[in-house]
Order: structure tokens, then sequence, then C-alpha cells
């Protein structure tokens, strides 16, 4: 079967930066929904009319993975506000109860990226925002959507957005 929309593709890869550093490997092929909203854009372009057994080496530069890194994006909250066991590399879906930076998007995750005695230093980018990547990708299998699918545009919860799990249970692969 052709890599169409819509259709379902199982996919591995192996995603580094451009120094070769390992970010993240899928060796067991995961299902992703094709023509929807699991994948990026020059996925999906590079995976078009495609099939099983492809494989692909793409490199995207920020703008065409997880943007550019926006300074904007960091604040930093009273340490009040946050749990006792509060450490770097939490993260919270959106800014916790009694924040009090203004114009920072509700609906960002956020990554504890220091913790002092009154402060605690949050940022909004996604961990990779600014990063140039390289993803070694293989199509193991494709297969038709399912109506439940197409009308959600996913299989399940979109794995190019955040990679950890938050605190409050709010998971970000």
């Amino acid at each position: 079967m052709l890599i169409t929309t819509p259709c379902v593709v199982s996919l591995t890869w192996k995603l580094q930066d451009t120094t070769g550093q390992l970010i993240d490997e899928l060796p067991d092929p995961v299902e992703f929904f094709y023509g929807g909203d699991d994948l990026l854009a020059k996925v999906e372009e590079a995976l078009q009319d495609q099939e099983a057994g492809f494989t692909t080496q793409l490199h995207l530069e920020p703008e065409h993975a997880f943007g550019d890194y926006d300074s904007a994006l960091v604040c930093f909250e009273d340490r009040s506000i946050f749990p006792d066991a509060i450490e770097v590399g939490m993260q919270f879906d959106g800014l916790p109860p009694g924040a009090q930076t203004p114009d920072m998007p509700a609906d960002a995750v956020y990554t504890v990226t220091e913790v002092y005695p009154g402060h605690v230093v949050l940022d909004g980018n996604h961990p990779l925002a600014g990063i140039a990547l390289r993803l070694d990708l293989t199509v193991r299998d494709v297969r038709a959507a399912t109506e439940e699918e197409i009308e959600a545009r996913s299989v399940g919860q979109p794995v190019f957005t955040v990679m950890n799990t938050a605190p409050s249970g709010t998971s970000l692969h």
C-alpha cells in the first residue's frame, strides 16, 4: 500500500542533532496517522507515495521541526507556588496556579530549567527548539486508517511534541 492521505504508517527512527548526538531512538515500530496531526510536515513530504521498507535520512532545520528558540518564553515564578519536590527537568502543562508572569502562553508546556530558593525558571520552548535535527526513518508498515482515526486526525497523542512526563501527569511523548 502506498502512503497517501489518510492512512496509518508504522515507523522506526533514530533522531540525532547535527553533531550526531543521539536524542531519541524508536527501535520498535509505532503507528502514526499520515495526513493529520501526528507527523511534522517535512516528514510527511518525505513519506508521500512511499511504501513499507522505505528508508530515508532527513535534515530538519528548526523552522521545519520544533521552531526557533524564543527567549520571550522563559519566565521566573515565585518558588512558593511549586511543590516542595520541584526539580530541574520537570514539566507543567501551562503555568502553575498562582503564576504572576504576564503574557505567557497558557497552553505551553513549561520545563523547569533552574530552581533557586526564591524563584523557579520556566521555559515554554519545546526542548528541541532551535536545534537542527537528523532523522533516520524507516517505514515498517502502511495500513488504511479507521474512521475514528480519520475523525481524530491521529492514532493517539502526537509524538512530535515534547518528550517527558510532567508532574501533573501530562504525557509529553
